[in-house]
C-alpha cells in the first residue's frame, strides 16, 4: 500500500472534520462560510419582524410569514404594501412575483445538488438567494449539500427566531413610525441587494426599477408600483440584447457604413 496515500487516510480518519470534496475544499471551511451568511442574514429577521408588526399584523401572522414563506425580499414586499395601506391581493401579487425567482434557483440546484425524490419537497423550502449562492460556490456535489444545509438550518432557524423578538419587541414599542422602525424592512433589503448588483446590466435593472417604482408611487395605488417596476428587468434586457445586435454587425461588416467606392458618408 503506497505510504502517502496511508498517510492520508489516517490523517481524515483522525480529523473528520478536514474531509475535502472533489475540488479539495474541506467540510469545516464549507461549513464556516455557509455559517458567515446564515448568521449575517438571518438576524435581518428582526428588521422584518419589526416592520411586518408595524404595518398591522400581529405577531403570530408575522411568525407564520416567516416560517411559512421564508424568503426575504417577498416578506418585505408584502408587510411594505400592506403598511402604505395597499389592497392585500395586491401586495400578495408583488410578493409573488418576487418570489418566483426562487423557481428558477430550484432548476439549477436540482442538477448541482441531485438530492434524493423524497428529501426535494422539504428542500424547495430553503431554495433562497442565500442557500443558491453558497451552494453553487462549492467545487463539488458533496461541498454543495452541505453548504446548502447548513445554511438552511442556520438561516431559518435565525430569521425564524429573529423575527418574533423584532415583533414582539415592535408590539412592546407601540408606533414604529415614531421609532423611525418604519424604515428598517427597506434599509435591510437595499443592504443584501447592493452587493449583488455586479454587472452594469443588473444595475441598470436596478436604477430603472427604483425610477419605476418611486415615479408611479404617487399615481398608482400601493403595491402597484411594485408590479410596475418589474418591467425593468425585460426592457433593459431588450435594449441590451439590441446592442449585442448592432456589435455583432458592426463586427461582422466593418465597412457597413462605406458605399460601393469605399468612401465613408460623411466624406462625401
Amino acid at each position: 500500500m503506497d505510504p502517502v496515500h496511508t498517510g492520508a487516510a489516517g490523517a481524515d480518519a483522525a480529523h473528520p472534520g478536514t474531509q475535502a470534496d472533489a475540488g479539495g475544499k474541506p467540510d469545516r471551511a464549507v461549513v464556516r462560510d455557509a455559517l458567515a451568511v446564515g448568521v449575517a442574514v438571518g438576524l435581518s429577521g428582526f428588521a422584518f419582524g419589526v416592520t411586518s408588526a408595524g404595518s398591522g399584523l400581529t405577531v403570530w401572522q408575522t411568525c407564520a410569514l416567516s416560517l411559512l414563506v421564508f424568503t426575504g425580499a417577498s416578506q418585505f414586499a408584502l408587510v411594505g404594501a400592506l403598511a402604505a395601506g395597499g389592497n392585500p391581493l395586491t401586495a400578495a401579487a408583488g410578493a409573488f412575483f418576487l418570489g418566483v425567482r426562487n423557481a428558477f434557483y430550484g432548476l439549477r440546484l436540482s442538477q448541482s445538488l441531485a438530492l434524493p425524490r423524497a428529501v426535494r419537497p422539504f428542500a424547495a423550502h430553503w431554495v433562497i438567494d442565500e442557500t443558491t449562492a453558497v451552494s453553487l460556490a462549492q467545487p463539488g456535489r458533496r461541498a454543495a449539500r452541505l453548504g446548502f444545509a447548513v445554511t438552511g438550518v442556520t438561516l431559518y432557524v435565525l430569521w425564524n427566531l429573529t423575527t418574533l423578538l423584532g415583533a414582539l419587541g415592535a408590539e412592546a414599542l407601540g408606533d414604529t413610525d415614531a421609532w423611525g422602525l418604519d424604515v428598517a424592512g427597506p434599509a435591510v433589503f437595499l443592504a443584501l441587494l447592493a452587493p449583488m448588483l455586479k454587472s452594469a446590466v443588473e444595475r441598470a435593472v436596478a436604477a430603472l426599477a427604483v425610477l419605476l417604482g418611486l415615479g408611479l408611487l404617487p399615481v398608482l395605488p400601493a403595491g402597484v408600483p411594485v408590479l410596475a417596476a418589474a418591467l425593468a428587468a425585460p426592457a433593459v434586457l431588450y435594449a441590451e440584447g439590441r446592442r449585442a445586435v448592432r456589435r455583432e454587425a458592426s463586427r461582422g461588416n466593418p465597412d457597413a457604413d462605406r458605399d460601393g467606392s469605399g468612401q465613408k458618408e460623411e466624406e462625401r
